[in-house]
Protein backbone atom coordinates (compact mmCIF):
# COMPACT_ATOMS: atom_id res chain seq x y z
CA UNK A 1 0.00 0.00 0.00
CA UNK A 2 0.88 3.69 -1.00
CA UNK A 3 0.87 5.14 2.14
CA UNK A 4 2.59 8.11 1.77
CA UNK A 5 1.60 11.12 -0.60
CA UNK A 6 3.20 14.07 -1.63
CA UNK A 7 1.18 17.31 -3.57
CA UNK A 8 2.62 20.08 -4.78
CA UNK A 9 0.72 23.32 -4.36
CA UNK A 10 1.19 26.93 -5.31
CA UNK A 11 1.51 27.47 -1.83
CA UNK A 12 3.80 24.63 -0.71
CA UNK A 13 3.94 20.84 -0.27
CA UNK A 14 1.79 19.25 1.93
CA UNK A 15 2.24 15.23 2.73
CA UNK A 16 -0.04 13.06 3.61
CA UNK A 17 0.04 9.39 5.44
CA UNK A 18 -2.59 6.84 5.07
CA UNK A 19 -3.67 6.21 8.61
CA UNK A 20 -6.50 3.71 9.52
CA UNK A 21 -8.11 4.20 5.66
CA UNK A 22 -7.83 7.79 6.61
CA UNK A 23 -5.29 10.38 4.91
CA UNK A 24 -3.90 12.80 7.47
CA UNK A 25 -1.09 15.88 6.70
CA UNK A 26 2.57 14.83 7.42
CA UNK A 27 4.07 17.68 7.12
CA UNK A 28 4.01 21.07 5.32
CA UNK A 29 7.26 22.39 3.60
CA UNK A 30 8.43 25.19 1.45
CA UNK A 31 5.59 26.86 3.40
CA UNK A 32 3.83 30.10 0.89
CA UNK A 33 6.19 29.04 -2.05
CA UNK A 34 5.07 27.72 -5.35
CA UNK A 35 6.25 23.89 -5.58
CA UNK A 36 5.73 23.37 -9.34
CA UNK A 37 7.28 19.93 -9.43
CA UNK A 38 7.04 16.53 -7.03
CA UNK A 39 9.33 13.28 -7.78
CA UNK A 40 10.53 10.39 -6.06
CA UNK A 41 13.03 8.24 -7.32
CA UNK A 42 12.37 5.00 -6.37
CA UNK A 43 16.33 3.72 -6.75
CA UNK A 44 17.11 5.92 -3.65
CA UNK A 45 13.62 7.12 -2.15
CA UNK A 46 14.91 10.18 -2.52
CA UNK A 47 12.10 13.36 -2.70
CA UNK A 48 12.73 16.05 -4.93
CA UNK A 49 10.93 19.74 -5.35
CA UNK A 50 11.15 22.05 -8.06
CA UNK A 51 10.65 25.45 -6.32
CA UNK A 52 9.74 28.61 -8.50
CA UNK A 53 10.55 31.59 -6.89
CA UNK A 54 9.16 34.62 -7.77
CA UNK A 55 12.29 36.82 -7.12
CA UNK A 56 15.01 33.94 -7.51
CA UNK A 57 13.68 32.26 -10.22
CA UNK A 58 13.85 28.51 -10.10
CA UNK A 59 15.09 26.05 -7.56
CA UNK A 60 15.84 22.43 -6.76
CA UNK A 61 15.80 20.89 -3.10
CA UNK A 62 15.81 17.09 -2.42
CA UNK A 63 16.05 15.21 0.46
CA UNK A 64 17.16 12.38 1.49
CA UNK A 65 15.08 11.15 4.99
CA UNK A 66 11.68 12.04 3.83
CA UNK A 67 11.44 15.67 4.10
CA UNK A 68 13.26 15.91 7.83
CA UNK A 69 15.99 17.98 6.04
CA UNK A 70 16.36 19.33 2.82
CA UNK A 71 19.57 20.43 0.53
CA UNK A 72 19.36 22.35 -2.32
CA UNK A 73 20.85 20.84 -5.69
CA UNK A 74 21.73 22.86 -8.66
CA UNK A 75 19.75 23.70 -11.73
CA UNK A 76 19.83 23.50 -15.33
CA UNK A 77 21.31 26.50 -16.88
CA UNK A 78 21.78 27.30 -20.37
CA UNK A 79 24.91 29.51 -19.77
CA UNK A 80 26.30 30.19 -23.46
CA UNK A 81 23.14 28.79 -25.65
CA UNK A 82 20.85 30.53 -27.39
CA UNK A 83 17.52 30.17 -27.67
CA UNK A 84 17.79 31.43 -31.71
CA UNK A 85 20.74 33.19 -33.34
CA UNK A 86 21.17 36.22 -30.79
CA UNK A 87 18.62 35.46 -28.48
CA UNK A 88 20.39 34.17 -25.14
CA UNK A 89 18.22 31.17 -23.81
CA UNK A 90 17.08 31.44 -19.78
CA UNK A 91 15.54 28.94 -17.74
CA UNK A 92 12.41 29.29 -17.39
CA UNK A 93 11.02 26.63 -15.75
CA UNK A 94 11.77 22.62 -14.75
CA UNK A 95 9.11 20.75 -15.74
CA UNK A 96 10.15 17.40 -14.75
CA UNK A 97 12.89 14.87 -13.74
CA UNK A 98 13.31 11.01 -14.11
CA UNK A 99 16.02 8.90 -12.80
CA UNK A 100 18.32 7.58 -15.69
CA UNK A 101 17.71 3.84 -15.10
CA UNK A 102 18.60 1.34 -12.21
CA UNK A 103 22.10 0.37 -14.04
CA UNK A 104 23.40 4.52 -13.58
CA UNK A 105 23.07 5.36 -9.72
CA UNK A 106 23.00 8.82 -9.29
CA UNK A 107 22.00 9.86 -12.94
CA UNK A 108 19.16 12.11 -13.66
CA UNK A 109 17.09 13.46 -16.65
CA UNK A 110 15.44 17.17 -16.24
CA UNK A 111 13.20 18.57 -18.94
CA UNK A 112 12.72 22.49 -18.50
CA UNK A 113 11.33 25.62 -20.56
CA UNK A 114 12.53 26.47 -23.09
CA UNK A 115 12.60 23.26 -24.54
CA UNK A 116 16.08 21.76 -22.95
CA UNK A 117 16.90 18.39 -21.93
CA UNK A 118 19.37 17.86 -18.67
CA UNK A 119 21.63 15.04 -17.68
CA UNK A 120 23.54 14.53 -14.11
CA UNK A 121 25.76 12.05 -13.53
CA UNK A 122 26.34 13.56 -9.56
CA UNK A 123 22.90 13.41 -8.58
CA UNK A 124 21.84 16.76 -9.52
CA UNK A 125 24.99 18.09 -7.93
CA UNK A 126 25.95 19.64 -11.86
CA UNK A 127 23.44 19.51 -15.39
CA UNK A 128 24.91 19.22 -18.84
CA UNK A 129 22.05 20.21 -21.70
CA UNK A 130 21.81 17.27 -24.13
CA UNK A 131 22.78 18.93 -27.20
CA UNK A 132 22.12 16.57 -29.06
CA UNK A 133 18.30 17.15 -28.60
CA UNK A 134 18.91 21.07 -28.56
CA UNK A 135 20.80 21.33 -31.75
CA UNK A 136 17.95 18.94 -33.43
CA UNK A 137 17.12 20.74 -36.59
CA UNK A 138 13.68 21.00 -35.76
CA UNK A 139 13.83 22.98 -32.41
CA UNK A 140 15.18 26.17 -34.37
CA UNK A 141 12.30 25.55 -36.68
CA UNK A 142 9.39 27.92 -35.26
CA UNK A 143 6.77 25.88 -37.29
CA UNK A 144 7.96 22.80 -35.72
CA UNK A 145 8.89 23.63 -31.87
CA UNK A 146 6.69 26.25 -30.34
CA UNK A 147 4.58 27.36 -26.99
CA UNK A 148 1.62 25.58 -26.26
CA UNK A 149 -0.08 28.21 -23.98
CA UNK A 150 3.66 29.33 -23.31
CA UNK A 151 5.99 31.64 -25.11
CA UNK A 152 8.82 28.74 -25.74
CA UNK A 153 7.86 25.01 -25.85
CA UNK A 154 8.85 22.53 -22.37
CA UNK A 155 9.60 19.17 -22.24
CA UNK A 156 7.39 17.63 -19.44
CA UNK A 157 7.50 14.18 -19.85
CA UNK A 158 10.66 11.69 -19.82
CA UNK A 159 9.88 8.19 -20.07
CA UNK A 160 13.06 5.43 -19.79
CA UNK A 161 12.78 2.12 -20.79
CA UNK A 162 12.97 -0.19 -17.26
CA UNK A 163 14.49 -2.79 -19.23
CA UNK A 164 17.38 -0.92 -21.90
CA UNK A 165 18.75 2.30 -20.07
CA UNK A 166 19.92 3.98 -23.58
CA UNK A 167 16.38 3.78 -24.92
CA UNK A 168 14.35 7.16 -23.80
CA UNK A 169 11.14 8.87 -24.83
CA UNK A 170 10.65 12.72 -24.38
CA UNK A 171 6.96 14.70 -24.93
CA UNK A 172 7.58 18.04 -26.07
CA UNK A 173 4.78 21.11 -26.03
CA UNK A 174 4.58 21.74 -28.45
CA UNK A 175 7.05 19.56 -30.92
CA UNK A 176 6.07 16.09 -30.19
CA UNK A 177 7.57 12.56 -29.37
CA UNK A 178 11.36 12.40 -29.85
CA UNK A 179 13.10 8.76 -29.38
CA UNK A 180 16.78 8.46 -28.60
CA UNK A 181 18.31 4.40 -28.17
CA UNK A 182 21.64 5.62 -28.04
CA UNK A 183 21.25 7.07 -24.60
CA UNK A 184 20.65 10.59 -25.75
CA UNK A 185 23.31 10.72 -28.45
CA UNK A 186 20.88 11.28 -31.30
CA UNK A 187 16.72 11.65 -31.46
CA UNK A 188 14.00 10.75 -33.95
CA UNK A 189 10.82 11.90 -33.75
CA UNK A 190 7.80 9.42 -33.28
CA UNK A 191 4.72 11.18 -34.10
CA UNK A 192 2.71 9.41 -36.84
CA UNK A 193 -0.66 8.39 -36.49
CA UNK A 194 -1.04 11.70 -34.24
CA UNK A 195 -3.25 14.70 -35.03
CA UNK A 196 -2.59 18.54 -34.81
CA UNK A 197 -6.15 20.32 -35.54
CA UNK A 198 -4.46 23.68 -35.01
CA UNK A 199 -1.90 23.03 -37.73
CA UNK A 200 -1.96 23.66 -41.40
CA UNK A 201 -1.06 20.13 -41.71
CA UNK A 202 -2.54 18.07 -38.89
CA UNK A 203 -0.31 15.07 -39.76
CA UNK A 204 2.95 17.00 -39.69
CA UNK A 205 6.19 15.57 -38.36
CA UNK A 206 6.41 17.51 -35.89
CA UNK A 207 4.83 20.40 -34.20
CA UNK A 208 2.46 18.11 -32.04
CA UNK A 209 1.35 18.57 -28.33
CA UNK A 210 1.43 15.66 -25.61
CA UNK A 211 0.12 16.48 -22.87
CA UNK A 212 1.24 13.67 -20.41
CA UNK A 213 3.39 10.33 -22.09
CA UNK A 214 3.79 7.28 -19.99
CA UNK A 215 5.22 3.91 -21.15
CA UNK A 216 3.83 0.53 -19.66
CA UNK A 217 6.04 -1.11 -17.26
CA UNK A 218 5.18 -4.73 -17.96
CA UNK A 219 5.76 -4.01 -21.98
CA UNK A 220 7.63 -0.97 -22.98
CA UNK A 221 6.70 -1.33 -26.68
CA UNK A 222 2.90 0.47 -25.29
CA UNK A 223 2.95 3.89 -24.08
CA UNK A 224 -0.15 6.22 -23.87
CA UNK A 225 -0.66 9.79 -24.42
CA UNK A 226 -3.22 12.13 -23.23
CA UNK A 227 -2.67 14.68 -26.35
CA UNK A 228 -3.80 18.04 -26.90
CA UNK A 229 -6.37 16.51 -29.58
CA UNK A 230 -6.94 13.78 -28.12
CA UNK A 231 -5.73 10.27 -26.18
CA UNK A 232 -3.43 8.19 -28.09
CA UNK A 233 -1.99 4.85 -27.77
CA UNK A 234 0.86 2.91 -29.64
CA UNK A 235 1.57 -0.88 -28.86
CA UNK A 236 5.18 -0.49 -31.14
CA UNK A 237 6.83 1.68 -29.23
CA UNK A 238 6.13 4.62 -31.16
CA UNK A 239 6.35 3.59 -34.78
CA UNK A 240 2.68 4.29 -35.01
CA UNK A 241 -0.26 5.85 -32.65
CA UNK A 242 -3.57 5.02 -32.49
CA UNK A 243 -6.52 7.74 -31.22
CA UNK A 244 -8.45 5.66 -28.92
CA UNK A 245 -10.07 8.55 -27.35
CA UNK A 246 -13.77 7.69 -26.69
CA UNK A 247 -17.02 7.33 -28.90
CA UNK A 248 -18.30 10.72 -29.61
CA UNK A 249 -14.94 12.37 -28.50
CA UNK A 250 -15.79 11.59 -24.60
CA UNK A 251 -13.09 11.51 -23.47
CA UNK A 252 -10.94 13.70 -25.62
CA UNK A 253 -9.39 16.98 -24.26
CA UNK A 254 -7.41 16.95 -20.79
CA UNK A 255 -4.04 16.74 -19.24
CA UNK A 256 -3.61 13.86 -16.55
CA UNK A 257 -3.02 10.71 -17.63
CA UNK A 258 -2.22 7.65 -15.47
CA UNK A 259 -1.48 4.02 -16.41
CA UNK A 260 -1.16 0.16 -14.76
CA UNK A 261 1.86 -0.95 -14.61
CA UNK A 262 1.06 -4.44 -15.35
CA UNK A 263 -2.33 -4.36 -17.08
CA UNK A 264 -1.30 -2.77 -20.81
CA UNK A 265 -5.17 -1.94 -21.07
CA UNK A 266 -5.70 -0.08 -18.20
CA UNK A 267 -5.93 3.56 -17.84
CA UNK A 268 -7.31 6.94 -16.74
CA UNK A 269 -7.67 10.22 -17.93
CA UNK A 270 -9.63 13.26 -16.50
CA UNK A 271 -11.57 14.59 -19.23
CA UNK A 272 -11.70 18.61 -19.68
CA UNK A 273 -14.21 20.18 -21.80
CA UNK A 274 -11.82 21.86 -24.26
CA UNK A 275 -8.76 23.86 -24.89
CA UNK A 276 -11.09 27.15 -24.75
CA UNK A 277 -13.07 25.96 -21.95
CA UNK A 278 -10.70 24.43 -19.58
CA UNK A 279 -13.56 22.98 -16.80
CA UNK A 280 -14.60 20.23 -16.55
CA UNK A 281 -17.59 18.54 -19.56
CA UNK A 282 -20.63 20.03 -18.32
CA UNK A 283 -19.11 20.92 -15.09
CA UNK A 284 -19.18 17.68 -13.73
CA UNK A 285 -16.03 16.52 -12.47
CA UNK A 286 -14.98 12.31 -13.54
CA UNK A 287 -12.75 10.29 -13.94
CA UNK A 288 -12.69 8.42 -17.39
CA UNK A 289 -11.73 4.73 -17.19
CA UNK A 290 -10.63 1.89 -19.55
CA UNK A 291 -10.18 -1.60 -19.37
CA UNK A 292 -9.37 -2.29 -22.87
CA UNK A 293 -6.61 -0.20 -24.13
CA UNK A 294 -9.20 2.90 -24.95
CA UNK A 295 -11.95 0.43 -27.24
CA UNK A 296 -13.77 1.51 -24.44
CA UNK A 297 -14.48 3.99 -21.98
CA UNK A 298 -16.63 4.51 -18.46
CA UNK A 299 -16.99 7.28 -16.72
CA UNK A 300 -16.95 7.19 -12.63
CA UNK A 301 -18.15 9.83 -10.33
CA UNK A 302 -18.78 7.84 -7.12
CA UNK A 303 -17.28 10.08 -4.42
CA UNK A 304 -16.97 12.91 -6.91
CA UNK A 305 -19.19 16.25 -7.00
CA UNK A 306 -21.96 15.65 -9.63
CA UNK A 307 -22.48 19.03 -10.44
CA UNK A 308 -21.19 22.83 -10.40
CA UNK A 309 -17.50 21.56 -10.44
CA UNK A 310 -14.78 24.09 -12.22
CA UNK A 311 -11.77 21.66 -11.40
CA UNK A 312 -9.17 20.88 -14.02
CA UNK A 313 -6.25 18.49 -13.59
CA UNK A 314 -3.11 19.85 -14.86
CA UNK A 315 -0.59 17.20 -16.41
CA UNK A 316 1.70 16.17 -13.41
CA UNK A 317 -1.43 16.22 -10.93
CA UNK A 318 -3.01 12.38 -11.61
CA UNK A 319 -0.90 9.60 -10.44
CA UNK A 320 -1.32 5.71 -9.94
CA UNK A 321 0.64 3.11 -8.37
CA UNK A 322 -0.53 -0.44 -7.50
CA UNK A 323 -4.10 0.17 -7.80
CA UNK A 324 -4.01 3.64 -5.41
CA UNK A 325 -4.64 6.67 -7.46
CA UNK A 326 -4.67 10.22 -6.52
CA UNK A 327 -5.21 13.98 -8.41
CA UNK A 328 -5.73 17.21 -7.54
CA UNK A 329 -7.19 20.02 -8.60
CA UNK A 330 -6.66 23.80 -9.80
CA UNK A 331 -9.10 25.05 -7.13
CA UNK A 332 -7.10 22.90 -4.20
CA UNK A 333 -9.09 19.63 -4.19
CA UNK A 334 -7.74 16.17 -3.53
CA UNK A 335 -9.44 13.03 -4.32
CA UNK A 336 -7.82 9.46 -3.50
CA UNK A 337 -8.88 6.05 -4.70
CA UNK A 338 -8.15 2.78 -2.82
CA UNK A 339 -9.89 0.46 -4.96
CA UNK A 340 -8.09 1.09 -9.04
CA UNK A 341 -10.61 4.33 -9.63
CA UNK A 342 -13.63 2.58 -9.15
CA UNK A 343 -14.82 4.92 -6.27
CA UNK A 344 -13.06 8.20 -5.16
CA UNK A 345 -12.83 10.20 -1.59
CA UNK A 346 -12.00 13.82 -0.76
CA UNK A 347 -9.19 14.19 1.52
CA UNK A 348 -8.94 17.90 0.98
CA UNK A 349 -10.76 21.03 -0.32
CA UNK A 350 -9.27 23.54 1.08
CA UNK A 351 -5.48 23.23 -0.74
CA UNK A 352 -4.00 26.04 -2.99
CA UNK A 353 -3.71 24.83 -6.57
CA UNK A 354 -1.94 21.63 -7.42
CA UNK A 355 0.45 21.45 -9.59
CA UNK A 356 2.03 17.89 -9.15
CA UNK A 357 1.52 14.78 -6.87
CA UNK A 358 3.99 11.92 -6.14
CA UNK A 359 3.44 8.57 -4.26
CA UNK A 360 6.60 8.01 -1.82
Amino acid sequence: MNSVLLVGTSKGLVVYQLEKKEWVVLGVHFEGLPVSMVYVDERTRAWWVGVSHRHWGEKLHYSRNEGTTWQEAAIPSYKGYDYKPGKPATLKKIWVIAHAGPDRPGELWAGTEPGGLFYSRDEGNSWEIVESLWNHPSRTNENQWFGAGKDYPFIHSIVVDPSNSNHVYVGISCAGIFETTDGGLSWQPRNKGLKAAYLPNPTADMGHDPHRVLMCRSNPKIIWQQNHCGIFRTTDGGAYWKDVSGAGGFPCYGFALAIDDNNTGLAWVIPAQSDENRIPVNLKLVVSRTEDGGKSWNSIDKGLPHSLAFDLVLRHGLVQKDGVLAFGTTNGNLYVSQDSGISWQSVAQNLAAVNGLAFA
